[in-house]
């Protein structure tokens, strides 16, 4: 996002950039559809999951007083959508998933389940000025999508944007973004994957957008003429796209018991959870059937709060996921399975026994 109300109006406003991704890409071997279908879901979180945020700083004295309050209200309006995702605040870095910094003089964020592919001693998300305004409340939003695994608006394939790279490349190689080649192609130029987008159209008005100078596109000519303005709020699609990812959550999951084959749904990105709560202490396996990669992962509830467990992603492999651990009578369990793609006969089942 820009920096302040009036960055627009700059060759050049103060924009995020995301961090690099540590996931490896789909097995060049793979069917189109289910490489595809891998790249759509794989930084998604599963629905349910809660994020626990912490503030490793408060940025120093030239940074204002509000700028945590800033997060907790961008982090309070996602959430006031009714999304199944929950973000709980921490103190302890090594309880938090999300570390957020107020250091430095540029915002970036890893996207979705990246986060988890940052080293503890770091943060996963950063915000570089001030974020009491319009603006930086925009900005607040925008990073807390990159978060929950949306990726910027812009480089929609679907957006039929053609960048005039050169200009684009020498405003950001200037101050205040001073990024070399790779981080402006990264973060402008690079067109997503069709897969990677959500939704089929560009939507100038989401937060993930940026404000983008006149002059920097080719084509359209709408947008060579005016630019983007810069979005200071959730738009309806991202409304839309994020309940779609994370609906609300069924109050009471499907009971499993040992040996029953539960189908699963197949649509691509579709969840099913199940409740497990076992009659006798021992190991248990908890596996996926059928032709289908699939992200799964046990919870144990504990004092009323799902505690994480262990977790399987059997994606791109030509296997299916297990889960082995011990369960012990008497306690609460959850899992929680999403497909990527099924293929073949077009089913895929889970069953613990």
């Amino acid at each position: 996002m820009a920096g302040g109300r009036k960055a627009a109006a700059y060759p050049a406003p103060k924009y995020c950039s995301v961090k690099p991704s540590a996931s490896p890409p789909p097995r060049l071997d793979l069917a189109p559809g289910r490489a595809s279908a891998i790249r759509t879901v794989r930084k998604k979180w599963l629905n349910g999951t809660v994020l626990h945020y912490c503030f490793l700083d408060s940025g120093g004295a030239d940074r204002p007083a509000g700028q945590p309050d800033a997060v907790r209200g961008a982090v309070d309006e996602w959430k006031g959508l009714g999304i199944g995702l929950d973000f709980q605040e921490v103190d302890d870095r090594s309880e938090a998933e999300v570390r957020i910094s107020f250091k430095g003089d540029k915002s970036e964020s890893a996207v979705g389940r990246d986060v988890l592919q940052v080293p503890r001693s770091q943060p996963t998300t950063s915000y570089g000025w001030d974020l009491t305004d319009d603006s930086g409340h925009a900005t607040a939003l925008h990073e807390l999508g990159h978060v929950l695994g949306f990726e910027h608006e812009h480089q929609n394939p679907n957006a039929g944007i053609e960048w005039d790279d050169e200009v684009v490349y020498a405003a950001l190689a200037q101050p205040p973004n001073a990024w070399d080649r790779a981080t402006t192609f990264d973060n402008i130029i690079r067109k997503l994957d069709p897969a990677e987008v959500e939704g089929s159209t560009f939507d100038k008005d989401s937060v993930m957008e940026y404000a983008i100078s006149p002059g920097w596109i080719r084509r359209p000519k709408q947008l060579r003429l005016q630019g983007i303005r810069e979005p200071l709020s959730l738009s309806a699609t991202d409304k839309e796209e994020v309940l779609a990812w994370y609906p609300a959550l069924v109050a009471r999951p499907r009971a499993l018991t040992p040996h029953e084959a539960v189908m699963l749904p197949t649509r691509t990105g579709a969840q099913a959870d199940f409740a497990i709560a076992p009659t006798e202490t021992r190991k248990y396996v908890i596996g996926t059937f059928g032709d289908a990669d699939v992200v799964m992962a046990l919870f144990e509830r504990i004092n009323g709060e799902l505690r994480y467990v262990t977790a399987e992603d059997d994606s791109g492999q030509d296997r299916n996921g297990r889960l082995g651990v011990k369960l012990f009578k008497g306690r609460s369990y959850l899992v929680r399975a999403r497909v990527y793609s099924a293929w073949g006969a077009g089913e895929a089942a889970l069953m613990h026994w």
